[in-house]
């Protein structure tokens, strides 16, 4: 299935690597928190409708996703109105109403989840990957903590507590929720993408890149993961080896404008020298 991803590199290209890296952060929270849903009854694996085009997200691994109409919404609304202390069926609800892009109503019924099973870690996770996808980022990064234990962590909501800090500029510390998720579970493709993003978040494009590299090489890597590494490139400017990644997961078309916009970044003033010449950029 072909990525959607024209749009976000055309983006990139217009408005340079400061919009770029901003960009980033904000679809690391919204496909990142992602992973704490396969705890739950929630088994679409990705947001597809949501901040997950090309390059600048984080892919859950679930080929099973399926679309979800508005019919299906209120089907799952008039059962949800019948039986609100259905747990199964509030998260399920939720799961449509953040792949129709009702984001408010999901975090509405998940916090009502929420509220009444506090302890039920699968909701309070798939309660903070709402709020993150909802912005309200302070909020996500207190439910997700609670949503595991030291003694239990679970490297998913690891993940997600990684890209809520990658959102709120904390690279550092987001970076160390990835590498706790990474001795869990080790060379998880998408772990490994988000923490890679998150390097080049913070300037750091060849520790980007060999992570990124090392995403992509894992068998169970999707698409998404190959474009981030594609993002990374053509931020170092290897616009013909990102255009080589492109062409993998997206048509022709969208492969060269990609590559287009990529080439456009290159050519502002300034870019190569400001990239290149930062220490962090050196890994």
């Amino acid at each position: 299935m072909r990525a959607a991803g024209s749009s976000v590199l055309g983006r990139v290209g217009r408005q340079g690597l400061r919009s770029a890296t901003r960009l980033a952060a904000a679809a690391l929270v919204a496909a990142g928190a992602a992973a704490c849903q396969s705890r739950s009854p929630e088994t679409t694996g990705s947001i597809a409708t949501t901040f997950t085009s090309l390059g600048l997200g984080r892919s859950s691994g679930g080929s099973e996703a399926r679309t979800v109409t508005r019919r299906d919404v209120e089907a799952m609304a008039a059962k949800y109105n019948e039986d609100p202390n259905d747990l199964g069926l509030a998260m399920r609800y939720a799961q449509a109403l953040r792949a129709t892009d009702q984001r408010p109503q999901a975090v509405a019924v998940l916090q009502q989840a929420a509220l009444r099973s506090p302890k039920d870690k699968a909701v309070l996770a798939a309660y903070g990957k709402s709020l993150a996808e909802a912005g309200r980022f302070q909020e996500a990064a207190d439910v997700l903590q609670n949503a595991h234990t030291p003694a239990q962590p679970d490297w998913r909501v690891l993940s997600a507590q990684g890209a809520v800090a990658d959102q709120t500029g904390d690279h550092t510390r987001a970076q160390g929720f990835y590498e706790a998720a990474l001795r869990i579970n080790p060379d998880e493709p998408t772990i490994l993408s988000n923490l890679g993003l998150s390097y080049a978040l913070s300037r750091q494009l060849d520790r980007a890149e060999e992570v990124l590299r090392r995403a992509a090489a894992q068998p169970n890597a999707d698409g998404r993961v190959r474009q981030n590494l594609a993002l990374v490139l053509g931020l170092k400017g290897r616009v013909p080896e990102a255009e080589v990644a492109l062409q993998r997961d997206l048509s022709p078309e969208d492969a060269a404008a990609n590559g287009a916009a990529l080439r456009r970044l290159q050519a502002q003033p300034g870019r190569k020298a400001t990239d290149r010449g930062s220490p962090a950029s050196r890994g």
